[in-house]
């Protein structure tokens, strides 16, 4: 039953319930806009932020419970999920090593026909360029092909969001950035207080990484956040750890379930190796949209009502994971997720 304003009354789960909000309300009031794909969105700017959380009290242990925000609206395909973030965790940018785990999100923009039409022909077929992964953990080094070894290459992003946790938890730069505009070109030594915003056109650089990926990152940066326990907490409390995302394009159909679940499971495997308590993730979406050929199985997806999100667990300790390097699909456990079935959507690329 609708309110006077168009968005639903709460549900049970009044998380997942922002997120069909959204939806509606860009369904019904977007700007329509052509787009890249060619297939036309309706769209909305900045619009509020999401906010999900990621841990509960326990009622019978001093632990939280951990809280996996997957969308049950429709079946999510979690497996895929994990499986992506592990990816990126490695610095991969080949898509066909997913595909050879029968994860093909990235399929339609590794393939010979897309590389070619963006221009890309020189790279072989999954060679998605220096996305994702390479950002993460080689940021600033000079790509060349999804097969070079680049260890010990660039400024590794994800180990120095680790260290600041652990080191300087209340430090404002805890930053982790897929959006690389200048590249392996830029000064080798800039002043600490250089910022790409600061340079002009002669002094950025030809050489630059956006125009190397299959497709510039959606979602391109996220700030973490330690809330330290307070002097009256009880002993052997731990520090809270939130993620803060901002997506400039959100694909709410498709795209934004992954993202927020991605997004949630990596704050989840840093508050692990870091010893921290995972608190929140809030998502800051720039344009989000919905895709005209979405909107009928999205009309679907809004007349089901929300269930209660599922819990989370280690398969393995802290010690036995060992580092950011270490976790292994088996080691994610969702427990008790509910959903309603499938909703099959195209991927527009």
């Amino acid at each position: 039953m609708a309110t006077t304003n168009g968005t639903q009354t709460p549900s049970g789960n009044a998380e997942e319930q922002q997120y069909l909000d959204l939806v509606r309300r860009i369904v019904n009031q977007g700007q329509k806009r052509g787009d890249r794909t060619g297939t036309g969105t309706l769209s909305l700017f900045a619009p509020p932020q999401l906010r999900f959380s990621l841990s509960k009290p326990s009622p019978s242990s001093s632990e939280p419970t951990l809280i996996l925000p997957l969308l049950t609206t429709k079946k999510v395909f979690t497996r895929g999920i994990i499986e992506e973030l592990l990816w990126f965790v490695a610095g991969s940018t080949d898509s066909k090593l997913l595909s050879a785990k029968n994860v093909r999100i990235w399929d339609g923009n590794g393939s010979r026909e897309f590389l070619d039409k963006v221009g890309l022909g020189h790279r072989d077929e999954g060679d998605l360029g220096p996305v994702y992964g390479f950002q993460w953990r080689h940021f600033g080094a000079e790509y060349g092909t999804a097969k070079d070894n680049y260890e010990g290459k660039g400024v590794d992003q994800l180990a120095e969001v680790i260290r600041k946790i652990k080191e300087n938890p209340m430090d404002r730069r805890i930053i982790l950035s897929a959006w690389n505009p200048a590249g392996a070109s830029l000064p080798s030594s800039p002043p600490r207080s250089h910022l790409l915003a600061d340079l002009d056109a002669r002094t950025l650089p030809a050489r630059t990484d956006i125009p190397k990926m299959a497709l510039p990152p959606c979602h391109m940066f996220c700030q973490f956040y330690v809330t330290l326990p307070s002097p009256s907490s009880p002993p052997g409390t731990k520090p809270l750890l939130s993620c803060l995302m901002y997506q400039r394009s959100a694909d709410l159909g498709l795209g934004v379930p992954f993202n927020i679940a991605s997004y949630a499971l990596l704050t989840h495997m840093i508050a692990l190796v870091t010893d921290t308590t995972p608190h929140e993730f809030i998502l800051q979406l720039g344009d989000a949209h919905v895709y005209l050929d979405h909107v009928d199985a999205l009309a679907t997806q809004l007349e089901r009502t929300p269930h209660g999100f599922p819990e989370f667990e280690w398969t393995r300790t802290r010690d036995e994971i060992g580092s950011i390097d270490g976790f292994r699909l088996e080691d994610f456990k969702v427990k008790g997720y509910k959903s309603h079935e499938a909703i099959p959507m195209k991927m527009s690329v």
